[in-house]
């Protein structure tokens, strides 16, 4: 599958309370004032905040910056996820191996770091967890989340399908 390509984007971090939903937010905004017809949603590879919102934080920092959270509640991984989706984005290499760990042969391919798609931040090789840390740590996520974002749609926009 090339990404451009794409129908689908699955975001994972470790409890689906930050960054995945962060990424989430942001990634179903830009594609859809991009123009893409993108379904979004996001994980967790533990199900510890299971029905949970985001981080109250992660709210306050993505909604500063106009990004809309509604609809968005924590959810572990599932099996499933692994066919369903185009693309399954993990925030760091504890969750990308994880991922990789439960996820079939046949869809490992699907599974990448968010970082990839960083263009002005290429040298970050993980999104870090803000959780413990404080408000400069959740803007430096959202910053490395809309970089990726970034990247990640201009690559579906100009790879041949």
């Amino acid at each position: 599958m090339t990404l451009a390509s794409i129908n689908s984007v699955l975001f994972v971090c470790l409890g689906n309370i930050c960054r995945s939903p962060s990424a989430h937010a942001v990634f179903r905004h830009k594609s859809k004032n991009a123009g893409f017809d993108i379904t979004v949603d996001s994980a967790g590879t533990a199900a510890y905040h299971q029905g949970a919102r985001p981080d109250s934080r992660s709210q306050k920092v993505g909604e500063n910056r106009g990004y809309d959270f509604t609809e968005i509640s924590a959810r572990k991984v599932e099996q499933h996820d692994f066919e369903k989706f185009d693309l399954i984005l993990a925030m760091d290499n504890a969750n990308f191996s994880d991922l990789i760990e439960r996820c079939p042969e046949e869809y490992q391919p699907k599974v990448r770091l968010m970082t990839e798609f960083c263009q002005t931040y290429a040298d970050e090789s993980e999104v870090p967890d803000p959780y413990y840390g404080g408000a400069a740590g959740f803007e430096f996520v959202l910053d490395l989340i809309e970089d990726a974002s970034d990247g990640l749609l201009h690559q579906i926009k100009n790879e041949p399908n």
